[in-house]
């Protein structure tokens, strides 16, 4: 029996760089000869109780054996709703009624794909992939659906636009920020501050980003080039990003302190 039908990686979605996790995916969905084609009906048999033949569950039409794990998945127990059937949908919405665990993900945000990923990464690291599930997601021949090329494309796609978020917030750190009925809000910045570790500090602004309703308060660098430009250009006027188009002071806030308040 072989361990893994897939490479199983947990990698950090901010910092992942999207071809190679394409690249990943792809070792995911393809077929392998020693893997077995089950029909739902047949996989349906697999649910842990007195006389089954075993306990299987899948995502993403591959079916794993977790036996290992029989306390989680057997009948009675919490997720036991999972055994014999694909309901990868269920692994996102928490929903486990009998309508909720389904293998439908047509309609999930690149978010919620991003979520089934991880679930598949879960998987892959801790359990044994047997085979395939004949349906939604695998053809009668093993082969990938055209469902299940969009859910790669839409994984990939959400993991781009994770690195480029990644990418964003390590130069504008979201600010520290508190409020209280006394003190009224406090905005600062730390070189912590919005769990990104740096070794500059900034100060508050407002980051107006297109298609957003509000700003929101990010830490900007005050010296040096800007982000975009060159660390050696000699024609940068030493403020960092301050001259962002997208930034704008907080009103009452002196330009260059590293706390704004606003009492009540």
């Amino acid at each position: 029996m072989q361990r893994l039908c897939g490479r199983g990686l947990l990698l950090s979605l901010a910092v992942a760089a999207a071809a190679v996790m394409a690249a990943r995916l792809m070792g995911w969905w393809r077929p392998r000869a020693s893997l077995r084609l089950f029909i739902p009906e047949e996989l349906a048999r697999y649910r842990g109780g007195p006389g089954d033949p075993g306990l299987y569950l899948a995502l993403l039409g591959r079916v794993y054996d977790v036996s290992s794990g029989r306390r989680h998945y057997e009948p009675g127990a919490h997720y036991s709703g999972f055994a014999g059937r694909d309901a990868s949908r269920a692994f996102v919405t928490g929903d486990y009624s009998e309508a909720g665990l389904v293998d439908d993900v047509s309609d999930l945000s690149f978010s919620e794909m991003l979520t089934l990923q991880n679930w598949l990464s879960f998987y892959e690291k801790n359990y044994v992939c047997v085979g395939r599930v004949i349906g939604r997601f695998y053809s009668e021949d093993g082969q990938p659906t055209p469902e299940l090329t969009h859910v790669e494309a839409m994984i990939t796609k959400g993991l781009e636009a994770n690195k480029q978020e990644w990418k964003e917030k390590q130069k504008f750190p979201p600010c520290n920020t508190e409020w209280s009925a006394a003190r009224g809000s406090r905005f600062w910045c730390s070189q912590h501050s919005g769990g990104v570790s740096r070794d500059w500090i900034g100060v508050p602004r407002k980051l107006y980003k297109p298609g957003a309703k509000e700003p929101h308060c990010v830490c900007v660098r005050t010296t040096g080039p800007p982000s975009e430009q060159m660390l050696d250009s000699p024609t940068h006027r030493n403020r960092g990003d301050l001259d962002h188009p997208g930034l704008q002071e907080y009103p009452g806030c002196p330009p260059l302190a590293i706390t704004c308040s606003f009492p009540l």
